[in-house]
Parts: C-alpha cells; sequence; structure tokens
C-alpha cells in the first residue's frame, strides 16, 4: 500500500537544471506549496563543487546515470557511455559549466515552427538577462543580479593561447564573447569563488527558508496518476518510490515534468502516454497516444581529435605526484583559482565549415588534457584534445522504455551520422582542425595528432563520442504538428494539468551548449504557470 506524501499545489518531478530554477519561481508565491521530487542524491558530494572534480563525476554512479547508446549504425557499431546527471543539481552538477546562450536565429525558428513569436529573441533575452549575474556587469546581452553567476575562466594555458592564435592565423578572428559574435573566445563559465556554479547552489539553497517547498531526493516516479473527468483528462498526482517506499502525492494545480530529455519521456511512456505500438509492446494502457513522445531527439556529436605535444604544460602531467598534488591544492586553497579550478574545456570557436553555410555550424572545444576514452584515465604525456561538433546536426534519434519496470534502463538510440550531410560536415571539420593545428603559432609545440587516419569518414567513426546536450524528446510545436508532445506553453496534448519544461521541449537544438537556453526555458514556464494560475484565480 502506497503511502501518501501530501497534496501540494505543484509537483515538480526533476531537481536539474530546470527544476530547481522551476522551485525557485513557483516559490515565491507564498501561498502556494511545492514538491520537488528528484531521483539523485544531495550534492553535497565534494567533487561536485570543485571544478577539477568532473574527472570523478562521469560514469560513477553517485553522480551520474551512466546511460549507454545502442550500438550506433553510424560508428561502427559501437555503444557509447552517455553522461547524465543523477544527483540535486542534475547535468548542471556534472557538466562543463560552460554558459552559451546559441544563436538568435535558433529562437526565431522555434517562433515559426510553434507560431507563437514569444519565443523570438527578442523576447526571450530578457528572460536571459533575468537570471544572470555576470562579472562584467550589466549591458544590452547580460544581466546582473540574477542568481546564475557568469565569469570567465581564470587559468590560463600556454597551448591554449597558441591554439587561439594559430585559429586567428587561419582566419577565426579572436572575440571576447560567443553570445555577441563568431570567431575563437575564453568561454564564460558558470563558477563563483572558484567553485562550480550548479542550479541547486544558485537557485535552491537561497529560498529554503520560504517554508513552502518540500524536497525528496533519492526518489523516482514510476508513473503519473491521469484521471479522466467531464472535461478531460487531468493529471492529479505522481506515484514514485523513494527510502524503500511507495508513495503517492495529489496536486491541486500542475504537475510539471523536469527530468531531462531522457528522463520526461520515460515517464510519460510509462503513464501511458506516448507511442501507441511501444505501450501495448510493453503491457500499458494507452491514455493518450502522441507518437512523438520518445523521438525527434538531437545532440550536438563531438568529434575528439588528440594531440601530443612537447613544451607546454598540460592536465595530463600537471599535479602528478605527492608534491605536485600538493601545490596544485594549495593554489586552489589560498588563490581560489589555478589547476583545480579548471573548466574541461575553457577555450572555444563558433565557426563555419565551408563558406557556404549562412552562419557558424561548428564548434570548437579545446581542451588542455587527454583521454583515450570518456569516463577512463588521462594519457600519460602531455597533449590537448579538440572536440569539435555540428552545431545544427540532421540525425535524430529516441529513447524509449525498456519496460514498464522503472529499474530497466531505457533504450537510446541516438542515430549519429544517419546522414550524409552529417557525415559530410564532420569530415570538413576534421580538415579544418588539422589546417589550425598546422598554422604557425603552435609549430614550437609540435603537435602530433594520436590518431592520423586518413580516410575522414572512418577516422570520424572512430573518434566520435557521445555528446552532453541532448533535446527534443517532448518537443514543442504547433497544433498541426503530429510529432509535437507540448505546445507552445509547454502544455502536454490532450492531458491537462501537465506540462514539460527541460530541454526535451526544443524542437529544434540550439547553436551551442544547451544549460543556459535550458534554463531560460524553465523561467519562460514559472512565468506561463503562475499567469495561468492568476486567470484562474480571477
Amino acid at each position: 500500500m502506497a503511502e501518501s506524501a501530501g497534496k501540494y499545489d505543484y509537483i515538480i518531478v526533476g531537481a536539474g537544471t530546470a527544476g530547481c530554477v522551476l522551485a525557485n519561481r513557483l516559490t515565491q508565491d507564498k501561498g502556494v506549496s511545492v514538491l520537488l521530487i528528484e531521483a539523485g542524491a544531495k550534492d553535497d558530494y565534494i567533487w561536485v563543487h570543485i571544478p577539477l572534480g568532473f574527472r570523478h563525476m562521469i560514469d560513477n554512479p553517485r553522480t551520474d546515470w551512466r546511460y549507454r547508446t545502442q550500438p550506433e549504425a553510424g560508428l561502427n557499431g559501437r555503444s557509447l557511455l552517455y553522461p547524465s546527471g543523477k544527483i540535486l543539481g542534475g547535468s548542471s552538477s556534472v557538466n562543463g559549466m560552460i554558459y552559451q546562450r546559441g544563436q538568435s536565429q535558433d529562437y526565431d525558428n522555434w517562433a515559426d515552427l510553434t507560431g507563437d513569436m514569444s519565443w523570438r529573441w527578442e523576447q526571450v533575452l530578457p528572460l536571459f538577462r533575468k537570471t544572470e549575474d555576470h562579472a562584467e556587469g550589466a549591458d544590452t546581452w547580460h544581466g546582473v543580479g540574477g542568481d546564475w553567476h557568469i565569469e570567465k575562466q581564470k587559468t590560463s594555458w600556454k597551448i591554449l593561447d597558441a591554439f587561439r592564435e594559430a585559429a586567428a592565423q587561419t582566419g577565426i578572428p579572436k572575440i571576447d564573447d560567443f553570445n555577441r559574435g563568431e570567431g575563437c573566445a575564453y568561454f564564460y563559465i558558470n563558477q563563483k569563488n572558484g567553485l562550480r556554479r550548479n542550479t541547486a547552489q544558485a537557485f535552491l539553497r537561497t529560498i529554503t527558508r520560504r517554508g513552502n517547498l518540500e524536497i525528496m531526493t533519492g526518489s523516482q516516479v514510476k508513473r503519473l496518476i491521469i484521471e479522466d473527468t467531464e472535461q478531460g483528462k487531468v493529471c492529479t498526482g505522481v506515484e514514485f518510490i523513494g527510502g524503500g517506499k511507495e508513495w503517492t502525492a495529489d496536486v491541486s494545480r500542475e504537475t510539471i515534468l523536469t527530468a531531462g530529455t531522457f528522463g520526461s519521456p520515460q515517464i510519460l511512456q510509462r503513464s501511458g502516454i506516448g507511442p501507441t505500438d511501444l505501450l501495448q509492446e510493453h503491457g500499458i494502457r494507452v491514455l493518450q497516444d502522441l507518437p512523438g513522445v520518445g523521438e525527434n531527439v538531437q545532440d550536438h556529436m563531438p568529434l575528439r581529435m588528440r594531440f601530443k605535444i612537447a613544451g607546454a604544460k598540460s592536465l595530463n602531467t600537471s599535479g602528478r605526484g605527492y608534491l605536485g598534488m600538493a601545490a596544485m591544492g594549495l593554489e586552489y586553497i589560498f588563490k581560489k583559482h589555478g589547476l583545480v579550478s579548471t573548466v574541461p574545456s575553457p577555450l572555444g570557436a563558433m565557426v563555419r565549415s565551408d563558406a557556404g553555410q549562412a552562419r557558424p555550424n561548428l564548434s570548437y572545444q579545446i581542451q588542455p588534457w587527454s583521454q583515450q576514452e570518456v569516463g577512463t584515465d588521462m594519457d600519460a604525456f602531455p597533449a590537448f584534445t579538440v572536440s569539435v561538433s555540428n552545431l545544427k546536426p540532421s540525425s535524430r534519434g529516441q529513447v524509449r522504455i525498456g519496460a514498464a519496470d522503472l529499474v530497466v534502463a531505457p533504450t537510446i538510440r541516438m542515430n549519429y551520422l544517419s546522414t550524409a550531410d552529417d557525415r559530410n560536415i564532420a569530415s570538413a571539420a576534421i580538415q579544418l582542425t588539422r589546417k589550425i593545428v598546422a598554422a604557425p603559432a603552435l609549430q614550437p609545440y609540435s603537435p602530433q595528432e594520436v590518431n592520423q587516419e586518413t580516410d575522414l569518414h572512418r577516422l570520424v567513426s572512430e573518434i566520435a563520442v557521445a555528446g552532453s546536450n541532448p533535446v527534443g524528446s517532448c518537443k514543442m510545436g504547433a497544433a498541426d504538428d503530429v510529432q509535437a508532445v507540448v505546445d507552445s506553453e509547454l502544455k502536454v496534448r490532450g492531458v491537462a494539468g501537465l506540462r514539460v519544461a527541460d530541454a526535451s521541449i526544443m524542437p529544434v537544438i540550439t547553436a551551442g551548449d544547451t544549460g543556459a537556453t535550458t534554463i531560460m526555458i524553465a523561467e519562460k514556464a514559472a512565468q506561463l504557470i503562475r499567469a495561468s494560475s492568476l486567470s484562474t484565480q480571477a
């Protein structure tokens, strides 16, 4: 017999990048009660907050869902590890801390696809600015006083400076901010005082005294409770497991899924909302046939090109031995910067793969370290990695439950490189990278490509890894879009009292890291939900 966890005005499922923001905004109304349910643990693991700790969180069951893709036909049948945060703060607790907002055309495209002009760039820019606390002050593009602290990486790397100069020598200009243009720049990052700034720290820690938020970690939602009424289907609560018990929680206003591109469609499918064939396959009663649930998955698939170097510092060989580690630790403790504050990719570039591209379609993340496989130890030799991704992939994947039982891992098919366009752009990216590395500025460091395969398509299939920006599995769309799961107000089609407000609603992936965009989506969702509540009360 399930135990009651009570009744709340709002239930938020998933305390990740979006869920923490939404909990903050909805609890601003003192008269409402909010339950926030998170499958992972609290973010009190020390490596969450120390930037260099990213090395300890990937493929770690304490912090990572440890998803794996199905064998990828475009990658020689390889099955890839797909890191995804399973902890308070979600993927903002395990990601690369990069702050990017994509390109203005991304949001204008969303508006065109949905028919809702409130998604246009000039309409969402104020939402980005509202969340920001930008270290360099406010202007037309950036804001201050928000919860989300943004600053420049403080640690310098000679090899990265050389790469930036080499890029300039090949026609890629030096710029200061990717949110203003294209070129090569050091990333703005989500750190404060040398610590990772995840959404749990930024949006939850500040509201613990409000008294109208209940957070249940270590709790996984089995299904949504959907009832048939005279007005139609309504979500009236959730069933979940936590602390070795089965629970139910009732909701009086709305339930919002913020479990991410892999989590939110699973919950919908287990609840009888999704493709009829899938639900019937697993013996689940079909409550709402929505064929788009779990489809349309997109990602920025990185190609990781490693280069051995000489005469420059690399994280691979820095801090080795007791004295080296002690020096790193002391520098971090007293200065709050240095190697321990390093983010995975301090330097980046936004470029075009060829002159025919209307806007930048390649994203570079340059890393002062290397490893043979994601989640393994760093290479024993000094090196840097060029990680380059297609910003506008045409390949589409899917995520589907593997069984009605939530303990069974989902089936994730990314279908990387399944289109000729994606394969050709990947080959062009390798050629451009080799051109940059061959420029004069890098020659003093004798860069040698670890994998010198000349067949570009074969090389692509060997060095590609899973990305970190999955989106699209619960896409929003116009009324005539049969694949759309939610409308432009993020309401699930055919079920009242239920929304999705995370990266899964993106109809098309943005041209850049998706963390900041996901926060903006949650900010907009909160405005929509609060406005709906006021209109109902009126």
